[in-house]
């Protein structure tokens, strides 16, 4: 009897009607919840069709579901979370569990957060792009925003932000050499000096001078920790002389070391991070931070309700007429138009050469003298600033934890579609609560005439 039941659990499992010590998710969860009721609006076929291609079905353990992937990264972006805490918080909220894709209520996590980095890094941002644009897509269904609204665009830049502490020469020339003098005894070349005692010494003192604003003293200090960086420098580039693969190993910290010590204040295209070398400085005329270290994004939105229908990551610090092309093919691509209607922008846009793209309206004085229909939608200009603050704020657009060039158009991105996803959100969540608003109004209206029967 034992054996037979036995049999018949695992030819039930494998028939697929379900398991018998597992919850299921649909009497777990309120149909009228938000993420319900969105999960049955978002097309997720479409992701399997086009990141399908990107595995092997041959080599390696199977992967994860398309659709569990997709699920997380958007619930990232849209509530804001790192990878870890989107992992953990995955297991203990069914609404996201059923969101994801999944049938019985799980106990365990369902990847390591490592693996939200490499399935960024397989799909890179060609692939976010899809996501920002099935977005657009579940707006549409959802009367969210219509297809007129494209006809009225906002285009505006702002700066992302890199999770990079504030650079200075000090700090720079004493982290390089700690990295070099690292890696050489990793790869066992003999140093006749470190510098580690004496170089953190002048560090510490450095920051102790100029606290006292005893600034001569402080500028000696740096003075020696820029000789021992090029002292090691120089004692490396002895070594490995002649061997091709510790040249190609050290590489990458030479050239950053030699760019450190020929730049000065005047320098342009600075070093202003070991990790993260692209970082460009970037100031916005902002009083209460005067200079920002990362690198420009290019946001476009509606004019009427500020659904964003373009982001746009840029290396360094372009100008900001330059990205505007880039930006709006981009939202063509996204929107599915071959022309734009009117785009409104900033003072900063002049010269920017899209005519033959839409009609760029730029927002500068007189604009009070123009027709009422025209100074209607001049006026929304100032509306994508509330959105960008939301984006930083909101969407893990205020610091970027994404490493390189790509990371910082992968994380442009995924705070445009989390954005995008909160709107959708919205409309659910004032949907339930008017329903039930209506529910308990007459709730109330059939008690008060059953009292005033009974009263009678």
């Amino acid at each position: 009897m034992l054996f037979e039941g036995i049999c018949l659990i695992i030819t039930v499992q494998r028939q697929g009607r379900g398991t018998l010590f597992q919850q299921p998710l649909k009497p777990l969860v309120n149909p009228d919840h938000s993420l319900v009721q969105l999960s049955e609006v978002v097309n997720w076929s479409r992701f399997e069709e086009k990141f399908g291609s990107l595995y092997s079905p041959d080599s390696g353990r199977p992967a994860k579901p398309i659709r569990l992937m997709v699920g997380l990264q958007y619930l990232k972006y849209t509530f804001n979370l790192s990878d870890e805490a989107i992992v953990a918080g995955w297991v203990e909220n069914p609404y996201w569990q059923y969101f994801c894709g999944e049938r019985y209520f799980q106990h365990e996590p369902p990847i390591d957060p490592t693996s939200m980095t490499k399935w960024r890094n397989k799909v890179k941002s060609d692939g976010l792009e899809e996501l920002l644009e099935e977005t657009i897509k579940a707006g549409l269904k959802l009367k969210v925003i219509k297809k007129n609204d494209f006809n009225k665009l906002v285009a505006d830049t702002t700066v992302q932000q890199k999770n990079i502490t504030y650079p200075t020469d000090a700090k720079l020339c004493h982290k390089l050499r700690i990295k070099l003098v690292d890696l050489a005894k990793a790869s066992k070349l003999q140093l006749r000096q470190s510098y580690e005692r004496v170089g953190k010494r002048a560090y510490v003192m450095q920051g102790r001078y100029r606290r006292a604003k005893q600034f001569k003293r402080a500028k000696k200090e740096v003075k020696k920790l820029r000789n021992y960086l090029r002292r090691i420098t120089k004692e490396v580039e002895r070594n490995i002389a002649g061997n091709e693969q510790l040249r190609i190993i050290f590489d990458t910290l030479l050239q950053a070391a030699k760019k450190l010590l020929a730049q000065t204040k005047k320098s342009k295209n600075k070093l202003y991070s070991i990790h993260e070398p692209h970082v460009c400085c970037i100031g916005k005329g902002k009083s209460h931070k005067k200079y920002e270290f990362g690198n420009k994004v290019g946001i476009v939105t509606t004019a009427k309700n500020n659904f964003i229908v373009g982001a746009l990551g840029f290396e360094g610090n372009p100008y900001d007429g330059h990205t505007l092309r880039a930006n709006l093919k981009q939202t063509m691509n996204l929107i599915g138009r071959e022309k734009l209607g009117d785009v409104y922008v900033d003072g900063g846009y002049k010269k920017h050469g899209c005519e033959d793209i839409g009609n760029v309206e730029i927002v500068e004085k007189g604009w009070r003298k123009k027709k009422r229909s025209i100074k209607r939608w001049i006026k929304r200009r100032s509306s994508i600033e509330q959105t960008i603050g939301h984006l930083k704020e909101d969407n893990r657009l205020g610091r970027n934890f994404l490493k390189g060039v790509e990371g910082d158009k992968m994380n442009a991105l995924g705070s445009a579609f989390g954005y995008n996803m909160r709107k959708l959100l919205e409309k659910f969540t004032f949907a339930y609560i008017f329903m039930l608003k209506i529910i308990e109004f007459y709730r109330n209206l059939a008690m008060k005439s059953k009292l005033k029967t009974r009263l009678a």
